[in-house]
Formats: C-alpha cells, structure tokens, sequence
C-alpha cells in the first residue's frame, strides 16, 4: 500500500481525468487515495511521512531544452575525453564570458538573527550600464584567468586567446568553448589555428559540459551575491579579491561528473524523462 500511494503521488491529476487542478496537496492527495480506494482513510500527517520514508519529495519543476546538434554524442565524448585525459603535447582550457555584471543589489545568503533579514535597496532605474567578463579555466593547475571589458565581441575574445597563447608558449591549447559566434569569427579561427590553438567546440545546448560554469556558479555565490556595488570599479575589485584568494587555493580538475549518467549515452535523449 505504501509503494502504490507513493506511485500515484509521483502522478499528475492530469493522468486522473482531474481538470479541477495540475498539482496534488496532501489534502488532496489523501481524498483520491480514499477515492481510488487505496486506504479507507489517511491523515495528511501520515500520508507526509509516507512520502518521506518512500523518498517522494515536493519538488520544483524545472526546464530542460533539448540539443539540436546532431553530432551531439561525438562532441560530447571529445570533450569528456580531454577531461578524462589530457594530451601530453598542450593543455586543455575552458573558455566562457560571464555576465553582464549590472551595478544591482544582489539578493543572498547570511547568517543573521532569526526573522531579521538582512535588508538592500530596491532600484528602478540602472544607470551604471554593463561590463563582462571573458575568462579562462587553466584544468592543469585549477587557476582561473579572466579580464573585464566593456564589450564581448570577437575583438575582445581574440585579445583573451592572445594573452593565453603568450602564458603559455611553445604548448599547445585545446581551448573549450560554446557557440556564441564571436568565438566562431573567420579571424578568430584564423589566428588560432596559425598559432597552434584548438577550438573544440561544444554541442548546441551543452553548456553544462563547459567546466568553467561551475565556476561561475561558485563566483556568483561568494563574490557578488549579498552586494550592492554602486561602481563598476568597486564590484571589480570584488571579483579580483575573490579570484586571487581562489587561485592561491587552486587545484587540477580533475574527474568531470564521474558518476554522471551522461558517460552511459550511446544516443541523446530527445527529451526530459
């Protein structure tokens, strides 16, 4: 009776001919239980621990968008294996723009008194305009390597592919990048094929196989989330705080998503199971 009352919680009103509402409460939940004749009565406390026990849990629902690229398996498996095992001849880097970074309040998260949030301003108007930020992942070392320009275009990205080809000399870089086409830029290519750089690019909608993303995350969460930078130089400065004390903590990525079900795909999956 349990496994069959967690079964029916994982379905949707929906699947019952219910138009009446999309979702289940407790209280709802329990009087189709009742209804389908499951149990002859069940509280919403115990149908909450039943749930729990059975590991059913009220989640939000989330958004899936599905690659297009129909070579999405073999570029996937060409990015896992540079991870997995870097060439001995170069390095492999994880290239990304982060932004645009708004002179905003940022909500976040503090330890603070209990029913006592902290507080910022509300803004209505945003005169401050937008930087971005262009960066690299080092996998070898760990380190990031970034600079903050006021544009992204394949000007601004090819200066980035220029100060990464003078760090690192005589090595060759297989740089790994999304599709956003300054990347894919006639001189752009040119250049990084004249200078011993490989762009390996990812596979439409993948940007979760970028590793500098996680990075990102992590940047967003530490370094700007509970702000309110007033100038651009300010939350700059913030930024470059936060990236030294990471880099002198850095270390060789290592073991990209090893329990992930993505190393199991011999085809894509069309859509979110």
């Amino acid at each position: 009776m349990r496994e069959h009352i967690c079964l029916i919680a994982r379905t949707s009103p929906a699947d019952w001919k219910i138009t009446s509402f999309s979702t289940w409460s407790l209280s709802k939940l329990a009087e189709h239980l009742v209804k389908q004749k499951v149990t002859e009565a069940i509280s919403r406390e115990t149908l909450r621990r039943i749930l729990r026990a059975g590991k059913v849990s009220w989640k939000t629902t989330t958004t899936w968008k599905a690659s297009t690229d129909p070579e999405f398996i073999a570029k996937m498996h060409r990015v896992l294996a540079l991870y997995d095992t870097p060439p001995t001849d170069g390095r492999v880097i994880c290239v990304d723009e982060f932004g645009p970074l708004n002179l905003m309040p940022r909500k976040g998260k503090a330890w603070g008194p209990v029913r006592r949030p902290r507080r910022l301003r509300a803004t209505y108007n945003r005169y401050g305009g937008v930087m971005h930020m262009l960066a690299a992942l080092d996998l070898a070392t760990g380190k990031i390597y970034y600079r903050i320009r006021k544009r992204k275009r394949w000007h601004e990205f090819l200066g980035l592919l220029r100060s990464l080809r003078a760090r690192w000399p005589g090595e060759k870089l297989y740089v790994v990048l999304d599709n956003f086409s300054p990347h894919k830029h006639a001189d752009v290519r040119t250049w990084a094929a004249d200078n011993d750089i490989e762009l390996v690019f990812l596979p439409t909608y993948g940007p979760w196989l970028n590793w500098i993303e996680a990075e990102f995350a992590a940047l967003l969460y530490f370094a700007l989330n509970g702000t309110d930078h007033r100038t651009h130089a300010e939350q700059n400065r913030a930024i470059a705080a936060y990236i030294r004390w990471r880099n002198t903590r850095a270390e060789p990525k290592t073991a990209f998503a090893p329990e992930s079900p993505i190393r199991k795909w011999s085809n894509y999956p069309a859509k979110a199971a």
